[in-house]
């Protein structure tokens, strides 16, 4: 059994930018020499998060649609008063989906669905660094 851990960095422009990481994850799995395990993809900060989706046009516009009317940006969230800031939204956004997600890979190759894309997702009300790990274990 190997460990191999990768961090990565992304620049996003906060306000449920997605950025697709299934490129980076593919090079770093070849990189790795592994055929067979799991990576673990990570996102560090709790107004960000790990998912998949079918990384196409319409998507990238109905995902902050919904989420606006499930968890308003504009609406009073006691965060806010704790902190005397903005973001109680994205926190709760990020809350639903996650920091992280485990795929499993088989000869050399990750077990995703035909249209489906592992992405970050930034709810944060600006934009922000993120730092991101792939933390493969297998052999």
């Amino acid at each position: 059994m190997k460990v191999l851990t990768e961090n990565h960095t992304f620049k996003t422009k906060g306000n449920c930018d997605l950025i697709n990481l299934s490129d980076k994850l593919f090079e770093s799995l070849e990189k790795s020499k592994m055929t067979n395990g799991n990576v673990i993809v990570f996102v560090a900060g709790s107004t960000a998060s790990i998912s998949t989706i079918e990384f196409e046009p319409g998507l990238k516009k109905d995902l902050p649609e919904i989420l606006e009317k499930l968890i308003p940006a504009k609406k009073k969230y006691h965060h806010n008063d704790t902190w005397g800031d903005h973001n109680g939204h994205s926190h709760l956004r990020s809350t639903l989906f996650g920091c992280s997600q485990t795929i499993p890979f088989t000869d050399n190759s990750f077990l995703l669905g035909t249209w489906q894309q592992v992405v970050l997702i930034d709810f944060d009300e600006r934009p922000r660094t993120r730092k991101v790990t792939f933390q493969f274990i297998g052999e």
